[in-house]
């Protein structure tokens, strides 16, 4: 039933007082025979559900418990489904001389289902934010929502219109790209008042945002990603939900929520969990805060809204078929529950992967997060992949840097070094920017001369260890800061709508600099997607010499070179300290020219230069 029609028909059921299977609420709305967790929670919400005693009689299918929360309209069932095969029955829900019987269905898995393969150091993933995409359904810009709103592309912090059809329609442009993988910010229904187009206030865990499609929709594009090779990776938040969530309205219990009386703001003190002097009170308020006033902090403490977010992301992993989750605000939540979630997801898909968004100022406070972790006290958070934000916060200085003659690679160098903290460093994402922060380039370059930033930089990205991360519109030199607000990263990609004058989804509608920007990025991607020695290879490097920062990447007898010249001036680079990764070979071929370079006494590498020598 549609979310809108449903409080429509609840309101009324209030007014009239009575109850029947139409205006009854389940969530999730169905489940799976075969899941390896036999425990089905069914939240039931209707008027006075709670005084309702359910039944079930379906072979294999048994009521375990019942809950009534503190609203009388909310009802929790546990079922144990272990031995139940796919059919459907009835949930009978009776009162007195009263009985109502509400339908529900056990499906049918699809095959494999639980060998879904997680993302890895072998993909590049690509950042949509849908609503500043492209626009592929303008019939779904302007719907009714319960919380009124404008379509305003001349506002940064109003809605644009972009949607999952925009992204469909654009399968071919990102493949053609080199990624392999789509991340998409959350696409869930967030239906609130302000800037709720980035989706980080979900208001129903079921729905997708109307104005981004159907949940069909959303099927749809993640079979088409399949059929082209691409993986799709879902945004969740479990640290909160939206302040227009039902459950707001009518909320199930007190300790649903924390805080819920007297808003506390996190202190975002993240460092709370290995500070050797921290104070309870400044870790309760870094955990139990909330994250802004508009998005209410759920206690993952309270075990029945820890099983309702562990059993939701699952449900979508197996509806949708979704190739990895990235789990955001995640030292926010409740570390036991998180560690539970990790585990529970795992022992369904054994081969899956969640990044978890825990940003960390230093590379040890981002490692503290990875699974295997020497750092957590030997209470391991199960979470197989970190963001290394330290990277994107040294990272556009640095590769931007003409201070100094011989250039800021110094500072990339010495970070590398920290990788050793990591329990895997090849399930570390790596990125220069993302939606919430500044672009990489503060501002457009004028000429393909001033192109070495961003190839220097794309250029580290995706040949250092790791699981490289691109931000849409980084290949077209999208760039800007956050100091007049979010929506300036966010911007539109012309071309996206119907009627923009410029298309830079097409060569035809860039500029030289721009083509020139998406070809040397293309080729690098087209060049390492399968390739092993950069997805899985070891690491070698040597401090910068006269600005040159030189390394290997080697894997099974092969080997990759990789010399970055951040100064400004040409050099001719001695070679003798870099024996040990010639091997003896005397020349090899440069992938971004195509041409073969000879190792003599010393190297030519002109003033910004690139070189990308498989031997």
């Amino acid at each position: 039933m549609d979310r809108h029609l449903f409080l429509s028909l609840l309101l009324a059921l209030f007014a009239s007082g009575s109850l029947s299977a139409d205006n009854v609420k389940v969530e999730p709305a169905f489940w799976w025979s075969g899941m390896k967790n036999p425990e089905l929670q069914l939240m039931v919400y209707g008027k006075d559900i709670s005084g309702y005693h359910p039944s079930v009689s379906y072979p294999g299918v048994r009521l375990k418990s019942t809950v009534a929360l503190e609203s009388p309209n909310y009802l929790l069932i546990y079922l144990d489904v272990e031995d139940a095969r796919p059919g459907k029955f009835d949930i009978t829900f009776t009162k007195g001389q009263k009985s109502i019987s509400y339908p529900y269905e056990l499906k049918t898995r699809k095959p494999d289902a639980d060998k879904v393969k997680g993302f890895d150091a072998s993909d590049v993933l690509y950042l949509i934010m849908p609503d500043r995409f492209a626009n592929g359904d303008p019939s779904n810009d302007q719907i009714p929502m319960r919380t009124p709103y404008k379509v305003d592309r001349e506002s940064p912090n109003a809605r644009h219109g972009g949607d999952l059809a925009g992204i469909e329609q654009h399968l071919d442009y990102i493949e053609d790209l080199g990624v392999t993988a789509i991340w998409l910010n959350p696409v869930l229904e967030n239906d609130m008042k302000g800037g709720s187009y980035h989706g980080y206030a979900t208001t129903d865990y079921y729905r997708v945002d109307p104005r981004f499609g159907t949940n069909e929709d959303y099927v749809r594009l993640i079979d088409k990603a399949h059929q082209r090779g691409l993986r799709v990776v879902m945004d969740m938040i479990f640290n909160h939900c939206g302040s227009d969530h039902p459950w707001m309205k009518d909320v199930p219990s007190q300790d649903w929520f924390n805080n819920l009386d007297n808003y506390v703001q996190t202190n975002h003190d993240k460092e709370a969990y290995f500070d050797p002097y921290v104070s309870d009170y400044d870790k309760r308020t870094m955990i139990d805060g909330w994250f802004v006033p508009s998005m209410p902090d759920l206690n993952q403490r309270n075990p029945h809204v820890a099983k309702y977010l562990i059993q939701n992301s699952i449900w979508w992993i197996e509806y949708t078929g979704i190739d990895g989750i990235r789990q955001d605000t995640y030292p926010y939540a409740d570390v036991d529950m998180m560690r539970q979630w990790c585990q529970e997801v795992m022992n369904e898909y054994p081969d899956y992967n969640i990044v978890g968004e825990a940003w960390m100022n230093y590379t040890i406070g981002s490692a503290y997060w990875q699974k295997g972790s020497r750092l957590n006290f030997g209470k391991d958070t199960e979470l197989r992949s970190v963001m290394d934000f330290r990277l994107m916060g040294i990272a556009s200085a640095a590769f931007h840097e003409k201070e100094y003659p011989t250039g800021g690679l110094q500072a990339i160098f010495e970070h590398m070094c920290y990788d050793y903290v990591y329990a895997d460093i090849y399930h570390v994402l790596r990125f220069l920017e993302n939606h919430d922060t500044d672009r990489f380039l503060r501002s457009l370059p004028e000429s393909i001369d001033d192109l070495y930033a961003f190839k220097q930089g794309v250029t580290f990205l995706l040949t250092i260890p790791g699981i490289p991360q691109l931000y849409y519109g980084q290949e077209l030199l999208m760039n800007g800061t956050k100091e007049k607000g979010d929506g300036y990263i966010r911007l539109d990609v012309p071309g996206g709508w119907p009627g923009d004058k410029e298309n830079w989804f097409e060569a035809s509608g860039r500029s030289e600099v721009q083509n020139d920007a998406w070809n040397f990025l293309r080729t690098l991607l087209k060049w390492r997607k399968g390739n092993d020695v950069i997805a899985y290879g070891k690491m070698k490097h040597f401090m910068p010499n006269q600005g040159v920062y030189v390394y290997e990447r080697s894997l099974d007898g092969k080997s990759v070179l990789v010399f970055l010249n951040g100064a400004n001036e040409a050099v001719d680079l001695p070679m003798d300290r870099y024996a040990e990764v010639l091997h003896g070979k005397t020349s090899g071929r440069d992938i971004l020219t195509g041409t073969t370079i000879s190792f003599g006494k010393e190297l030519p590498i002109l003033a910004k230069g690139i070189l990308v020598i498989e031997l």
